[in-house]
């Protein structure tokens, strides 16, 4: 990892005893995509930063049913990770590329250090939690207060966000699995999409839009 690569992911570190810290102990790691870099009941061994690409965060019930929660981007790390690092506990999450992703991992043993000995590790942390603390208030409010059909147009919206595109290579099934909910339903409501002429469904992918976003008022 070079250090002007780095300054330019994690802008917000300046300082250049910790950004070399960082490059001295972080490790690179490259995941394809699709690849499951973390299941619920392993132990975090490292905090995840992402470099390129992008992690898709899901939390799974006892069934196996997975919840979308949100994404990790370039310069981002995962708050549940870091909660996991700090008590020494399995991770309750399940962390998947959701496309070909490249990390840097710092060596959980490092993380409490670096929080006491650099105010900007501990500012990049503080950070995250309350990022992701409103993007788990978000999910939240789907879950418990919106209807399928506004859920599948705001996973709709994020996805189309997260990958910079209007082409969305997914299944129904996929869909249905990340929103809780049966294949069927989803494949209804994105036919009434359709009829609407606001997307257009094909073998595997789902043509958005442009104006989607605005479609949904």
């Amino acid at each position: 990892m070079e250090l002007s690569a780095l300054k330019q992911i994690l802008p917000e570190i300046t300082d250049p005893f910790l950004l070399e810290e960082m490059v001295k102990h972080g490790g690179v790691y490259y995941f394809e995509q699709g690849k499951t870099i973390t299941e619920p009941g392993q132990f975090v061994k490292m905090v995840p930063i992402v470099l390129d690409g992008a992690i898709k965060i899901l939390r799974m019930d006892e069934e196996g049913r997975e919840l979308f929660l949100y994404y990790l981007e370039p310069g981002e790390t995962c708050a549940l990770s870091l909660t996991c690092c700090s008590a020494s506990k399995p991770s309750e999450i399940k962390a998947v590329a959701e496309e070909h992703t490249k990390i840097l991992g710092i060596p959980v043993q490092l993380h409490e250090l670096w929080a006491d000995k650099f105010k900007q590790w501990k500012d990049f942390v503080s950070s995250t939690y309350q990022r992701r603390f409103q993007e788990l208030l978000v999910a939240l409010d789907a879950v418990a207060f919106k209807k399928m059909d506004e859920r599948l147009m705001r996973y709709i919206v994020t996805k189309m966000k997260q990958l910079k595109a209007n082409e969305l290579h997914t299944t129904h099934q996929e869909i249905a699995n990340e929103l809780s909910t049966s294949r069927e339903v989803i494949s209804r409501l994105l036919k009434q999409l359709e009829k609407k002429k606001w997307i257009e469904l094909g073998r595997n992918v789902i043509y958005v839009r442009d104006d989607f976003e605005e479609l949904m008022g």
